[in-house]
């Protein structure tokens, strides 16, 4: 069976270990702000899918676009069918909706990351009081082996 982990008080470590305590919680840190910003651009790509499903309308049918075949490389094509757009639903599957449908789809994942982000956000938060109180904690064992 697992065991319940065990309170330490930060007041009961000596500076070596309170600084083990800081690497951990700046390395956590890192690691957390990463996922935030790598949350970020998911989102940021997926509000851009919106917009570029927006643009396609039956007013640009039969026109000349420029269909992205990689972020970078780029073709020219005609849009024969305006109602209707293939959309990248992971893992190198794509399915064919109407443009609604993939508004929805799009606009569905920008709310679940927007969720995960706010839960990310108060996480950090916390880590970050946790490494003040720490600083706070090694600043007041450092003035008291000076004295």
């Amino acid at each position: 069976m697992a065991q319940a982990a065990q309170q330490i008080s930060l007041a009961d470590l000596d500076l070596e270990q309170l600084a083990d305590v800081r690497r951990q919680l700046e390395e956590e840190l890192n690691h957390l702000t990463n996922s935030f910003a790598q949350l970020k651009q998911a989102q940021a790509k997926f509000k851009a899918c919106i917009e570029n499903v927006g643009e396609v309308k039956p007013a640009n049918k039969d026109k000349t676009i420029l269909v992205p075949l990689t972020n970078s490389l780029y073709v020219p094509g005609k849009l024969s069918d305006a109602e209707h757009v293939i959309v990248d639903v992971g893992t190198g599957y794509f399915v064919k909706k109407t443009r609604a449908s993939a508004v929805k789809h799009y606009s569905a994942k920008v709310e679940f990351i927007q969720s995960n982000l706010e839960t990310l956000e108060e996480t950090i938060a916390k880590k970050r009081e946790n490494m003040n109180y720490l600083v706070n904690v090694m600043q007041s064992k450092l003035q008291q082996t000076a004295s």
